[in-house]
Parts: C-alpha cells; structure tokens; sequence
C-alpha cells in the first residue's frame, strides 16, 4: 500500500503535463488543416520520380 503514495502523484503529474502539452499544440493551431495532407496525395502536381 506504500506504493501508492508514490503512483498516484506521479500519475497526475504525468496526467497534468500531458494535458498542458496538447493544450499547447491546440494554441499553436497544430490541429488546422487534418485533410489538407490526404488532399495533397490526390494531387497530381508533385512529381513522383524525383531526379537524382
């Protein structure tokens, strides 16, 4: 039972910077554009033979 002392601290410290970390990445507008990569594959502009 002495374990728990130390896992529940650090589960919520563990919990509380994962929670600050995507609260960062939702303020730095990382989520913008999630189909802008699946609409850029379709595209035919990219050349896919790239030269050497």
């Amino acid at each position: 039972m002495d374990v728990l002392a130390y896992l529940i601290p650090i589960s919520l410290i563990l919990g509380g910077l994962g929670l600050l970390f995507f609260i960062f990445t939702v303020r730095t507008n990382q989520y913008d554009d999630p189909e802008g990569n699946a609409q850029r594959i379709l595209n035919g502009d990219w050349d896919d033979h790239p030269k050497p």
